[in-house]
Parts: C-alpha cells; structure tokens; sequence
C-alpha cells in the first residue's frame, strides 16, 4: 500500500519525533510505499519566513490587544527582516551573526526580552554563539506570543491547541472546535498537508498523536482528507490515545479517523493493511478500534497479546523528513537542561519497556512499560550506525523508560569495540548497578548526560512508591556518574499520597545538597498525579488516600481524581519548589535559607547538613 505517516503539529523544534521513523522502517520491511512527514516543523517554517510574518502583520493590523502586542506590530519591519536570518542561525548556518545577536544590535527585543539573565555571567565573554541562540529563542518567542494573542490562539512553539487534549473527558470541546472557522495557520498546516498528499497519493495516512498539544492539529488534518480525499483511508495512534482513549465510547471521534490503534504500531499497522487489501478480516486486526457497519457502534478488535519482538521491528528510516529545518533554540545556560531543545539527536529506543516496572505512580499496567523486551547489544549498535549514516549525525538520545544497565554495559563495549565516535544520553534508574567502573566505562563510550528519578527525596516514601532507590543509592549512583564526566538530570515530585509537609521541605534540603556537591546539574519538579493505568490509582488505598467514585468518561480516560487532607497549600509548595531548583539550577542561592523561596511560612528541615557530604565520605 501507498502509506503516509504524520507528525501533526507540534512536537519538538530541535529533532524529529521518532514514531514515524519507527513506523516506516518497520512497514517498508513488508513491501509498503511509506512516505513521512514531520507537519509541525514544516508549519513553522512556513511561518517564519519573510512571507510568513508579512502576511501575520497583516492579518492583525487592525486588532493590537494591548502594549506588549502593539510594540512587536509597531516593529514588525524589523521583525521581518530578521527572520530568515535568525532561522539560518538557529538550524546551525550562518554562524557568524552571532556576535551581531548577541550584541543586542540586531533584533527587535519585545516583551521576552524585558527578564533577560545575565548573559555575561551565564555565557562568558568567549561563549557568544550560546548567548545568540538564547536571544534569538527570545526573539521567535515573542513572535509565537504575537501569533497566539493576534492571529491563532492554538499557536504555541511546541505544542497546538494543547488546552483541547490536556483534560478533556467528553469529546464535546474538540468536537465544537473542529466546527469551528480556521485560523490562519491552521490553513496552512493544511495547505501543507495538501502538497504532501497530492505528490504521494496515499491510500492510508497514518497520524501519529504522541501528546495532547497535537490533538487538535491530528484532527483537523483528518477532518480535511475526509472532506477532500474522501478515499483515503486514516487511521490514528500514539502516546496520547494509549494513555488518554483506551475506554473511548463517543463515536463522535470517528467522524475524523476511520481507526484508532493503541500501543506499539507495527503489528496493528501491518493488520490494518492486510485488512485493507482483503488479505484478512476485521476480527484478525490488532488492538484496533473503528465503527461497525452501521457506523453506530464502536467495535474494538482485541489480540492484545499480539506483538512484533522489538528485535524484529528493524531500523527507523528518517528518508522524506526536512532535516535541515530543525532548530536548536535554549532557554538558559544550563548544558544539562539545554539537551533536551538543542542538537538534532538522533532518537531511539534501546529496548523496549521498563526492566523495573513496579513504581507506584508509574503506568506499569501499559505495555509500553509493562513488556520488556531487550534486544542484543549488536542489533542496538546496528541501528545507531544506520541512523549515522542516514542523518550525518552521531549524537544520540535513548527515550527508554530507563534503559537497563546491562544492556548499556554491553552497548558501550561495541561501541568501542567498533571504535565509534558518538555521543548520548538517556533515562537510567539510579540503581546500585552504576559503579564508578560502570560509569567509567560509559563515559568512555560516549555517554555525555544520564535522568533519572529520585521522585519525593524521602527513603520512606520512596519504598512506599515502590522505587527500588534510596537517597544514599541514588546519591552514589550521581556520584559515580559526575565523576566520569556525565551530566545528571533528576526528575522530582510532591503531593503523592500521604507527603508531609515536613516531608516536602526536607526534599528540597536534600536537592540543595546534591546540587551544592556537584552531583546533580538540572532537576524538574512536577505534582503528582493518579492515573487508572497505575498501582496507586488502582489500589488507592494501599497509599492511604481513597478515589473519588465516577463514571468512566465517554472520552479521555487517565487522571483520576482522590480525597487526602493535606497540611500545606499544594500550589504555594509546587511554585517554592521550582523557584528553588531553578536558581540551584544556575549556582545561585545554593547557601539561602530554604524559606527564601516560598510564599509561606515553612518548618525548618529536619535533614542533616552534611547528610549527602557524609555518604560521598564514606564512599572513598
């Protein structure tokens, strides 16, 4: 079959989102025609662009909202003028403008620019390219800002219409905004999509919805094939619909796609087209939903237990993507939080699920966590020369759950065995495996940064979540790994069921510490949240909260709601928290009082100063 798979807007703007990478090397191995486009960093080069924003000012000439929108239209001159520039700049051409950018003799500085850093201080005299590219993020920010407030409210650099998907338990909202009139860069995301579809003619154009914030772009390019190309046949898949529509009952939805598959792809994709073609019936396709005969019932296909070994599902094919449009953007100067939107890494998986999967906030009931499948380290070093040669690239990002440290061993001694040049990074656990020889080793082969999460930063609420980890495990496991030259990021949280108060403070105290002993470069912190897919939300109890009752939506079904009598105000916790870890982040305030970041009073922390000094002592 002629097949075509679609990144809808937007993902990531430095690197391409790998499932239809995955997807297409896997379907060209049965003989297909699979075409491949990333819709999203299409879109956004077809906004910035000279034509793009000269047709964004004037679309909105007559409707400035307020002061921050009338300075950016009242230079939108300047702001055309850069354009291509910048975006040269920013896809790694035209380097020598850096000095120009970042001068601050060149770009329009709008609103973004007005809570700048101290970029001397964060990049040093000699680090201009650094310091251009964080001005020039702020410059196509505040662009992206304009575009939201005055021309396409969905507009967002990395995300579309996000607010549709991220809640969204009736179909009712994403219904009445697809009925509604187009935004101007809806018409051109779907006048991009009509390009693509008349060059390679399809027969079934597969969208792949990996977050909320592609929801509504996935749909809006559906709802148009069906209105234009009545004959192609679509079909839907990704993150969000294995976590969000496992229980989908509103038939509504297939109005836009005629099937919506969960879980890994290539087996459901691979039925659908023997289906398709008449090689097989209904009843043989896998973890599939679609409507019956009548069109009035959703029917949902089964053979759950149906997989491709991860072995099998061969190499991603990056042919047909624009790779020369990706852009590198940041934020700030930290190296180890600038991974995740600079570089075009090559994205892959080394094996499939979570060799743990036993976390209790986890979604270890899904199969993409739940089937570990680990391939040899020689089919993993295989694909990552591949993906070398078909990118140019040898920088790699490895989006495992948490890659298993055996395996990784046996990767990094074929890595050097073949005497490979590459750089990478990836999710690890911070488990008692991670020596000072492993990390060695590691750093030898090429791993540049690990994350990993220490979660609540508290030895009995990490054995109540069922961690695995402990404070002094996950302490020398950052050790072993900064010592060998290996950035880490930790991924922290607050709020699961029965924390403290006390206990939220003295988590911070212990984030301090490892950020002030060098054993931490970034960390994140986020509010936890109960999902039907995880053991604190299928057993709440057990945790020591109780759910709240309620009917099974008709749409999205994942966050679930509890009842806990909580000691502390969760919001003022959650914005301390941050502020903390982001000045910590950056070296500052790493000796202030824990109580000079919140907006509250707080108890004083009952953590030992010397608590993570004294488990580095003992480890000599």
């Amino acid at each position: 079959m002629k097949i075509l798979l679609i990144t809808p807007p937007l993902t990531q703007l430095n690197t391409p989102y790998p499932a239809t990478m995955v997807l297409k090397g896997f379907l060209k191995t049965l003989g297909h025609q699979v075409e491949q486009m990333d819709l999203g960093i299409e879109l956004v080069d077809r906004i910035y662009s000279k034509k793009g924003l000269t047709e964004i000012f004037r679309h909105s000439e007559k409707k400035p909202k307020n002061e921050a929108m009338q300075f950016i239209f009242d230079g939108r001159d300047d702001y055309v003028n850069c354009v291509e520039t910048v975006m040269r700049f920013l896809r790694g051409k035209d380097q020598t403008i850096a000095g120009r950018i970042a001068s601050h003799t060149l770009l329009p500085e709008g609103p973004r620019f007005e809570n700048l850093i101290d970029t001397e201080m964060a990049f040093g005299l000699a680090g201009k390219s650094d310091e251009a590219r964080y001005l020039a993020t702020r410059y196509i920010e505040d662009i992206a800002d304009y575009i939201r407030e005055m021309v396409s409210p969905h507009f967002d650099l990395v995300r579309y219409a996000e607010h549709l998907g991220s809640y969204a338990p009736k179909f009712d909202n994403v219904d009445k905004s697809l009925k509604a009139p187009l935004f101007l860069t809806d018409e051109w995301m779907l006048q991009l999509l009509d390009e693509k579809i008349k060059s390679c003619s399809p027969q079934l154009v597969g969208l792949s919805i990996p977050f909320p914030g592609c929801l509504y772009a996935a749909l809006r390019c559906a709802q148009y094939i069906k209105q234009n190309y009545p004959e192609i046949v679509v079909t839907a898949g990704g993150g969000y619909p294995n976590t969000e529509l496992r229980q989908i009952s509103d038939v509504r939805f297939f109005n836009y796609v005629d099937y919506l598959t969960l879980d890994d792809g290539e087996l459901p994709l691979k039925r659908l087209c023997e289906y398709l073609e008449g090689k097989t019936e209904s009843d043989k396709l896998v973890r599939t939903y679609h409507l019956d005969a009548d069109r009035k019932k959703i029917v949902y296909s089964g053979n759950d237990s149906e997989n491709v070994r991860f072995a099998d599902t061969g190499i991603p094919d990056f042919s047909g993507l624009k790779l020369d449009l990706y852009i590198s953007t940041t934020e700030g100067s930290n190296p180890m939080h600038t991974l995740w939107q600079s570089g075009r890494w090559n994205k892959l998986v080394m094996a499939h699920g979570c060799y743990w999967a036993k976390c209790a906030f986890c979604d270890v009931t899904l199969d993409y966590i739940r089937r570990y499948d680990a391939p040899s380290a020689d089919i993993v070093v295989d694909r990552m020369e591949s993906v070398m040669n078909q990118t140019g690239e040898s920088g790699f990002h490895f989006t495992d759950e948490a890659m298993p440290p055996r395996l990784l061993k046996e990767v990094a001694l074929e890595i050097k065995r073949r005497k490979m040049v590459v750089s990478y990074w990836g999710n690890i656990r911070f488990d008692k495996t991670y020596t000072a020889e492993l990390c060695e080793l590691l750093s030898e082969s090429g791993m540049i940064a690990a994350s990993g999460g220490l979660e609540v930063a508290s030895d009995r609420l990490l054995k109540l979540m069922r961690k695995g980890v402990t404070i002094e495990q996950t302490t020398l496991a950052c050790k072993h790994l900064t010592d060998a030259g290996i950035m880490v990021h930790t991924y922290l949280m607050y709020g699961f069921p029965t924390e403290a108060f006390q206990e939220c403070i003295d988590a911070l105290e212990v984030v301090r510490q490892l950020f002030a002993n060098g054993l931490v470069h970034s960390a994140f912190w986020h509010r936890y949240a109960m999902t039907v897919h995880s053991p604190s939300g299928q057993n709440p109890k057990e945790f020591g909260v109780n759910k709240v009752k309620c009917a099974c939506n008709s749409f999205c079904n994942n966050e679930i709601p509890f009842e806990e009598e909580i000691d502390y105000d969760s919001e003022l916790m959650g914005e301390g928290l941050r502020f903390a870890t982001y000045n910590y982040m950056h070296g500052i305030g790493l000796d202030f009082p824990l109580s000079r970041w919140f907006k509250m009073k707080i108890p004083r922390t009952t953590v030992p100063s010397n608590l993570i000094e004294k488990i580095i002592r003992n480890d000599r």
